[in-house]
């Protein structure tokens, strides 16, 4: 029904407007009575040989949602009805912020792809902890956390360290997001002494809580060999709990789509099917080049069970979609968790 009827409707319109669409649908459909519990029956997969145990915290199953898409946690309770795991929310920077001109998210729909350059548009973290407080799902919440566009490289670690105080009472898992290609000098915190303080800062104020949560890295689809090697380093000498692999790219090599349409799109983020193997290649060298030394959560690419199955055998331990989602619909969570089931 999705990929027949909703998805050629849905593509009819600008993609960031169905996006909004497509939540307040999600919302009201889920309020009216007994339409939870359908969603349920038809989307999720309820199975103990799915739970995951990883960083200390038990995740319902091994299947998430991206950062990205429930920017500022509007969705957290409805989502657990589509068959996911965990949820990752964010980006959520210190203020809030509107992100870049529209429009900034195109379909590449030859590729199964997006290109988007939103640029951490948000609430504002406070406003995404306040979501965060109506919190009635069990699922496994990570926080996604960056910096505001305005804020200088010098002065970002300030911003990170404010993300990591307001969200640690109410998130389960922390990602530092310092890859996304679409704030601009993001990517240049990247360097391994900048990263080395900023993990370092969130580790000791960590140590300080009752209750330590894991943190993680989101690194970049383009990182070369030497790049991953220091990152296997980096994680070694601060102790950090894992890496999310990968954010989004910026090559266009061997796309479908028309170069002088990709052309006219311009810069931003692709996502999709393009990048599930440079995602994917990533992941079986830090796994293999570090003897598994740390939990991976593999995203990019992810269209069926084989693309997720391709990624855990790869040497993930969890998977995220986003783009996939979009694409195949909601159906895609149960088909990759009935595989994983089908593989133990």
């Amino acid at each position: 029904m999705y990929k027949a009827i909703l998805r050629p409707f849905f593509f009819l319109f600008d993609p960031e407007k169905i996006h909004y669409f497509v939540f307040r649908l999600i919302r009201f459909s889920n309020g009216i009575p007994g339409a939870a519990a359908i969603n349920k029956r038809l989307y999720s997969i309820e199975d103990k040989r799915l739970e995951t145990e990883l960083f200390g915290l038990k995740f319902k199953n091994p299947v998430g949602i991206a950062a990205g898409f429930d920017k500022n946690a509007v969705l957290i309770n409805q989502l657990e009805n589509y068959g996911f795991g965990f949820i990752e929310i964010g980006t959520a920077t210190p203020k809030p912020q509107d992100g870049n001109p529209k429009p900034r998210m195109f379909r590449l729909k030859e590729d199964e792809a997006l290109i988007n350059r939103m640029g951490f548009n948000n609430l504002g973290v406070d406003a995404i902890v306040e979501n965060l407080k109506g919190r009635k799902t069990n699922l496994i919440i990570g926080g996604n956390i960056g910096k505001n566009t305005a804020t200088s490289n010098d002065d970002a670690i300030a911003d990170y360290v404010y993300n990591f105080k307001a969200l640690h009472d109410v998130v389960d898992y922390f990602v530092v997001n310092v890859s996304c290609p679409n704030v601009k000098n993001l990517t240049k915190l990247q360097d391994i002494d900048f990263l080395t303080e900023l993990l370092g800062e969130l580790k000791i104020i960590n140590a300080t809580k009752k209750v330590q949560r894991p943190i993680l890295l989101k690194i970049a689809p383009n990182l070369d060999h030497n790049a991953l090697d220091e990152i296997i380093e980096l994680i070694a000498n601060t102790g950090i709990d894992g890496i999310v692999a990968t954010n989004t790219e910026t090559s266009r090599d061997g796309l479908k789509t028309a170069k002088e349409a990709v052309e006219k799109i311009g810069n931003g983020g692709l996502s999709g099917k393009p990048v599930r193997e440079r995602s994917t290649e990533i992941i079986r060298y830090l796994a293999t080049k570090s003897n598994k030394a740390f939990p991976i959560i593999g995203v990019g690419g992810i269209h069926s069970e084989e693309d997720a199955l391709e990624k855990i055998e790869a040497g993930a331990d969890l998977v995220q979609i986003y783009t996939g989602f979009v694409y195949e619909g909601p159906n895609l969570v149960k088909r990759i968790n009935k595989a994983i089931l089908n593989k133990k």
